[in-house]
């Protein structure tokens, strides 16, 4: 067990996953002390929180550019990213400079910014917090790296699992949001519902651990109990297995490589039950396949194919365009864009949204 306080910064403490950290903060304050707090717009919940755990209201912030400053300012041992978009790069890239662990949530960083990622990382220094991605880095303890043959994700299949592509021309919103199994913010049930979160899935995959494409896989798991899965080369598959509770991979980034101790509730494996296992439907949900296009493509492709989906799911849910039509939106921007840059920067991945904003805004308005 840790012997001595960890200090931890959490970014978008008002939202699920800020929530859920800081859960695991109150039942274990031996092994934590919040430092700083940042909320995205909820100053109320902020405030609230900085007088639970004793924050003075200079080590918080309210929006995601306060939330890079703030994690500049820090002296933390950990920072949770647990901001929802790709507005959470600035802080992904400040707490990789400043040392800190990096437990991410926000996995648009990776998406959005893998080249700056890759250049300021340092061995282990982010851990991931995504359910997926956490169970392949506790599956990879299995074996050797050159021992692995595939990664293997879990996906719940989403509200729509089954249904054909025409039987998803009416989708609505709330149908959208009805999760089966995670409670999660508008954005990432979207995702979810799309399945573009799963193709941000596999991108973040191949960043974290450098694995190409090939060899990284979807299988449609409904009752999400499996979180994912390592094949090695001699035919073994190891599987990371718990509750669906997003408490155990936020436990693991806070404290990596130490266990939390009653982090969720074990599996209960005297009552009989049953997992199934079934392919992608890649022609109902063709956003996986999109996905991989784009990380093959890289450079700024897979900014773009960020940037045009948030406004596509803005859009659903105002009302201006269909279901189907989220990721008919990704895939003409994305195919539209002709990429420029010799070299990726930060200012050139943040122009190269702002042009996929615009792309996107144009066609859900022809």
């Amino acid at each position: 067990m840790t012997q001595t306080s960890r200090r931890v910064l959490v970014l978008g403490s008002t939202g699920s996953i800020g929530t859920q950290t800081l859960d695991i903060i109150r039942q274990h304050p031996e092994r934590f002390t919040v430092v700083g707090l940042s909320a995205g717009s909820d100053s109320e919940g902020l405030s609230r929180l900085a007088r639970e755990f004793r924050v003075p209201t200079e080590r918080t912030a309210l929006g995601a550019v306060a939330a890079e400053a703030l994690t500049r300012e820090m002296d933390s041992d950990v920072v949770v990213n647990g901001i929802t978009g790709s507005a959470g790069l600035g802080a992904t890239l400040a707490a990789l400079e400043c040392g800190s662990t990096l437990a991410l949530a926000n996995k648009e960083s990776l998406i959005v910014g893998a080249p700056l990622v890759r250049k300021l990382a340092g061995p282990g220094q982010i851990v991931p917090v995504d359910s997926e991605h956490s169970a392949i880095a506790q599956c990879l303890g299995a074996g050797k790296r050159e021992e692995v043959s595939r990664l293997i994700l879990t996906a719940s299949g989403g509200p729509f699992r089954g249904r054909t592509r025409a039987e998803l021309q009416d989708v609505i919103p709330a149908e959208a949001l009805a999760h089966p199994t995670w409670k999660m913010g508008r954005v990432v049930t979207t995702n979810s519902a799309t399945l573009i979160n799963k193709g941000l899935e596999v991108i973040e995959a191949h960043v974290l651990f450098e694995m190409p494409f090939q060899q990284i896989d979807i299988v449609v798991h409904p009752q999400s109990i499996v979180h994912s899965m390592v094949e090695f080369c001699d035919g073994a598959t190891i599987a990371q297995v718990s509750r669906p509770d997003m408490h155990l991979p936020i436990a693991l980034g806070l404290d990596w490589p130490e266990r939390i101790p009653g982090a969720v509730a074990a599996m209960d494996w005297t009552r009989a039950q049953e997992w199934t296992f079934e392919p992608l439907d890649e022609q109902a949900f063709p956003a996986v396949q999109l996905a991989k296009e784009v990380g093959y493509a890289g450079g700024s492709y897979p900014a773009i194919f960020n940037a045009a989906n948030e406004e596509a799911v803005d859009a659903f849910h105002d009302g201006a365009i269909g279901f189907l039509e989220i990721v008919d939106t990704v895939r003409a921007v994305v195919d539209e864009w002709a990429q420029e840059e010799a070299e990726v920067t930060l200012e050139s991945l943040l122009a190269a949204e702002s042009r996929a904003r615009t792309a996107a805004h144009q066609r859900i308005r022809a």
